[in-house]
């Protein structure tokens, strides 16, 4: 009874983690992008997104975080055996990688509190991505344990990559058209506003 109480709560502790760790670098995604604004929105939408992100990693990513690998290490000591298992070594291995993570995430919110931006808009939804292939390779291990469908498994993991990244470059595009589209309609209307001499000067140029 004791080993399912710590894995009902190791579990909680990853769906918060997790929660955390998808939205943060969404977070960073626009922090970073808020450097294409005006100064003086610039200024605005930064401040508000460093308050958003120090409150989500350390009211909900760290507590979480630090339940999931309490709850494992109580797994562990209620049922020692778990350790002879090859998944779980595995999956020691992946959360090593995630907790790297969580504390680069620190890291980059250190960076751009400063005004230092490491990676752009683009390269951080990217960012974005890793833990959610972590998370469904974790998944994966915890289900099949031992039965690991490797082949299966590894082409999931692909197809998903490739997946991500058309969305991602898709993305991308969609916001260089708009950009276009906002800079020609930007440049009708300044025609528009123009007064008469203007227009007759234009056309003399």
């Amino acid at each position: 009874m004791t080993y399912l109480w710590f894995k009902a709560f190791h579990l909680v502790g990853v769906v918060a983690w997790f929660a955390g760790m998808f939205y943060l670098p969404r977070l960073f995604v626009y922090h970073a992008e808020a450097n294409e604004q005006p100064e003086a929105v610039r200024i605005v939408l930064q401040q508000q997104y460093q308050i958003m992100e120090k409150r989500l990693y350390r009211i909900i990513m760290t507590p979480a975080m630090v339940l999931t690998v309490a709850m494992a290490i109580g797994m562990v000591i209620v049922a020692p055996d778990l350790l002879k298992e090859t998944w779980l070594h595995v999956k020691f291995g992946l959360v090593l990688l995630l907790l790297g993570y969580h504390h680069f995430c620190a890291r980059l919110m250190k960076e751009m509190a400063a005004g230092q931006f490491r990676f752009t808009g683009q390269q951080f939804r990217w960012f974005n991505e890793l833990p959610t292939v972590l998370f469904v390779i974790v998944v994966l291990l915890a289900v099949f344990k031992n039965n690991f469908p490797t082949s299966a498994a590894s082409w999931s993991v692909v197809g998903m990559v490739v997946a991500m990244a058309a969305i991602i470059q898709l993305y991308a595009r969609k916001r260089r058209l708009e950009k276009q589209v906002a800079s020609l309609d930007g440049m009708a209307s300044s025609d528009e506003m123009a007064s008469p001499d203007e227009m007759t000067a234009k056309g003399s140029i």
